[in-house]
């Protein structure tokens, strides 16, 4: 039986598989035809990696089956990221690079790019639900910084996958005031279009991101809001007031955390009527002065932790998980509101949970939906179908269908 080769032949077999890729890729500074040591640290990521890691895979793993929302917007770097939202996106989109943020498992929470640098990426799986880390994608730049807590970059055929050897990525751990390690902050391009200052960069980014960890904790409080057949927000404790725009304003922010551009919010809170910029701006204002910050500037974003009952619905309901989702359904988004973005997010959660509840098999489901939907007909003989004809619960579900049928 042959023996497993020790590391100075691993390192050798590396090296040689360097020197095919460096002359192909056209490396800037490098002979043609010769070869290029590989760094210490990325030999022995390979060695690690080859016992998990497919050279030959085309993309990253997914984690969670991609649904991720609810792990970013519970995750420490949330608030202090989205705080740069716009700063990060202004310099993706125009150094032509795709950011990310990884939790302290290696897994994407977040990204923001151009629209074609992004579609590249995510032929790769680098995006929101991808592990990255070195046993699930082997050497790259964000496996090596979780692994040794320090800024790194992989360029091009470093890249432990040949499907990455396109690429160049910098990124650096971002540490909580305690030390540990909560995820790292993420450059990525096309090996040609590499940048000197790409790692000042992003060293600086993450120093940002860490000065607001020690203060944004203790400036707000994780948000609370309540918007499906009740209209209640708490932060930190304390119930807020808020006017019924700026609770529409916050509900559309929960719902959609990668935010709005100011020109698509306002058509969600208003249409078509005529509002001037000042009445709409004013509005934004007031909702930042009640939340102490917690929504940024360029482009309209929570910055704080929110915990939300409609988006809770949404992600009980594609775990497939429809108890969940009717123990959190307290009846229709805001019912009082006429803003379009508003009836447009309350009809796709009317329409998913009625939904979800027509393809459940237990009555229980379409009993308690009944409850809220006295009218629906086909929710109370969907019940009827699936009580049996000793169950004393077709009382409930009789009468109901009795009722709606003479209104």
């Amino acid at each position: 039986m042959s023996q497993r080769p020790d590391l100075r032949q691993r390192r050798s077999v590396l090296e040689h598989e360097w020197s095919r890729w460096v002359p192909r890729l056209s490396v800037p500074g490098a002979r043609p035809g010769g070869s290029a040591a590989l760094r210490h640290e990325v030999t022995e990521s390979w060695a690690r990696s080859l016992s998990s890691v497919d050279p030959g895979r085309d993309s990253a793993p997914v984690a969670d089956g991609g649904a991720v929302h609810q792990r970013w917007t519970s995750s420490p770097l949330y608030g202090p990221v989205s705080g740069l939202a716009g700063e990060l996106r202004s310099i993706a989109e125009d150094a032509g690079f795709v950011t990310a943020v990884t939790d302290e498992s290696g897994t994407i929470l977040w990204t923001c790019g151009g629209p074609a640098m992004r579609r590249q990426a995510e032929r790769v799986n680098f995006a929101p639900g991808g592990r990255w880390d070195e046993q699930a994608m082997g050497t790259n730049a964000l496996s090596l910084a979780l692994r040794t807590g320090r800024p790194s970059s992989v360029f091009s055929a470093e890249h432990l996958v040949s499907a990455l050897h396109g690429w160049v990525c910098y990124c650096a751990p971002v540490h909580a005031p305690d030390g540990r390690v909560l995820g790292v902050l993420d450059l990525s391009t096309t090996w040609d279009r590499s940048h000197p200052l790409a790692m000042s960069t992003v060293r600086s980014l993450v120093t940002t991101v860490e000065a607001r960890l020690t203060t944004e904790p203790h400036r707000t409080g994780r948000l609370r809001i309540s918007c499906l057949g009740a209209e209640r927000v708490v932060q930190g404790g304390r119930r807020l007031a808020l006017r019924p725009r700026q609770l529409e304003i916050l509900t559309l922010l929960a719902l959609e955390p990668d935010g709005f551009t100011a020109e698509r919010l306002r058509a969600a809170l208003y249409g078509d009527r005529p509002v001037t910029s000042s009445t709409f701006k004013a509005e934004i204002s007031h909702l930042r002065r009640a939340l102490g910050g917690g929504v940024s500037a360029r482009r309209y974003a929570l910055t704080v932790p929110v915990a939300c009952d409609a988006v809770e619905v949404l992600r009980a309901l594609e775990e497939g998980d429809t108890d969940a989702a009717l123990r959190r359904y307290g009846g229709p988004l805001l019912p009082r509101s006429e803003a379009p973005g508003i009836e447009e997010w309350r009809t796709r959660l009317e329409v998913a949970v009625r939904e979800a509840v027509l393809a459940s098999h237990r009555p229980e489901h379409a009993l308690r939906y009944g409850e809220r939907a006295p009218y629906d007909t086909e929710i109370h003989e969907h019940a009827l179908g699936l009580l049996g004809p000793r169950d004393t619960r077709r009382a409930i579900a009789a009468g109901r269908l009795t009722a709606a049928l003479r209104d």
